[in-house]
């Protein structure tokens, strides 16, 4: 049976603090811990893969370049009190990219992980 799980890599800097971010901040539980090249935690059906510098994914590709954190790509997470969640990860020192922005559909915000992996927190609008 194939499993349900949807897979998502990251790079990360450091596996242990991204680890740690996921857990704490996002109520993922931490399925194997294979630092400082990787790890993996789990929320529901979505399996967050953290690759460090060292892990195999992190190796350099035949025309030189190193895969890296950050990007534009993100996991979105969805949200019924936007406000709140924002207040609640700046007081833990959280890194946001920009302010909330609405929209017609809702209204989203993009913060940081530790090493620059962008999430979006998304609100949808009332129907």
């Amino acid at each position: 049976m194939p499993d349900e799980r949807v897979n998502v890599r990251y790079m990360v800097d450091d596996v242990e603090t991204a680890l740690a971010f996921y857990v704490q901040h996002f109520g993922f539980t931490e399925s194997l811990n294979a630092a400082p090249a990787f790890a993996d935690v789990v929320r529901g059906h979505l399996r967050l893969l953290l690759s460090g510098p060292t892990s195999s994914a992190g190796r350099p590709m035949p025309d030189g370049r190193t895969p890296a954190p950050g990007g534009w790509n993100r996991l979105h997470f969805i949200v019924e009190d936007l406000a709140a969640e924002v207040d609640r990860l700046r007081a833990a020192g959280v890194h946001f990219r920009n302010d909330i922005v609405r929209g017609p559909g809702g209204q989203q915000i993009l913060l940081e992980d530790p090493s620059g992996n962008p999430i979006e927190l998304f609100q949808p609008a009332a129907r």
